[in-house]
């Protein structure tokens, strides 16, 4: 009785098709190139759909974490390689600019200002990544940086134990300045004593996705929607597997679906590894657009 509703499972799950849009949690992604029996953190797809670059600590690149590529070939994803960018330190939070010219992540490499620091590295119109850029000092400082994501109007979004903060690990928010950006402020009604990660915007800058630290030494997906120039009371992402003591992370927008968020998380079923990758339906938004 149960092989049938198993099969649609493991097909959905090892397929990257427009078909799986009618469900709200539509699977595995890449079972076997991206997803694997290693850790996968923070998938970023290209605009055009035809990338997908991760964050893992798979065997096969320079040491620890760091970041691979996957393209896009008879609708799944193949030939996963790990960028030339990446060094003996981690690298982690790949973030692909709305425009393909930029990629951006976080690394604790030497040369950085302390910690994990925020750089970014040109993207070719070939595909090409050219030489990290490490981001000024205004967002990068004496502590940690990580997560970094851009909103349509260009304010970076970014996690960080700096002070000034609501304690530990918050996010924190700086608008565009040139070519660079503002001085960062915190969220204000997003930050709790408890930590703060892997934010990303939601709506075009309207609500924010993040993963707060739980009780049972996890983390959890939230959702804050802006209201009235303030950030409002978060509200759990609806995925089953966000559960107590989860833990579930790393939510961001596909450029080329803007309708769906990928995640990692454990899953019990289809499950690759310790961390995977999930697609889900993104939730609905509503917010203002005052929250600057």
């Amino acid at each position: 009785m149960r092989t049938r509703p198993l099969l649609l499972a493991l097909t959905a799950s090892l397929l990257f098709t427009p078909a799986a849009s009618a469900l709200s949690e539509f699977g595995i992604e890449g079972m076997g190139m991206v997803s694997t029996r290693a850790d996968e953190l923070r998938a970023t797809i290209s605009a055009d759909g035809q990338r997908i670059i991760w964050a893992s600590n798979r065997e096969g690149g320079v040491d620890g974490w760091d970041l691979w590529q996957a393209t896009l070939r008879d609708k799944r994803w193949m030939d996963p390689q790990p960028l030339a960018l990446n060094s003996a330190a981690d690298e982690v939070d790949p973030f692909l600019s709305a425009d393909g010219r930029w990629l951006y992540f976080a690394s604790n490499r030497k040369g950085g200002r302390g910690g994990f620091d925020l750089y970014r590295a040109p993207v070719a119109a070939s595909g090409d990544i050219g030489a990290p850029q490490l981001l000024d000092t205004r967002v990068n400082g004496r502590h940690d940086e990580r997560s970094p994501a851009l909103a349509d109007d260009g304010r970076l979004l970014f996690a960080s134990n700096r002070n000034g903060g609501a304690g530990g690990w918050d996010l924190w928010a700086a608008a565009r300045d040139g070519d660079g950006f503002a001085a960062p402020t915190p969220l204000a009604g997003i930050n709790t004593t408890a930590d703060e990660v892997d934010g990303s915007w939601l709506g075009g800058g309207r609500a924010v996705v993040f993963a707060r630290a739980n009780t049972q030494g996890g983390t959890q997906l939230w959702v804050s929607q802006c209201r009235q120039r303030q950030w409002g009371e978060a509200a759990l992402l609806s995925l089953s597997f966000n559960t107590a003591g989860s833990e579930t992370r790393s939510a961001l927008i596909d450029a080329n679906k803007p309708g769906e968020l990928v995640v990692s998380g454990k899953a019990r079923a289809p499950r690759a590894g310790g961390l995977d990758l999930y697609r889900m339906k993104a939730p609905t938004v509503d917010g203002s657009d005052d929250c600057r």
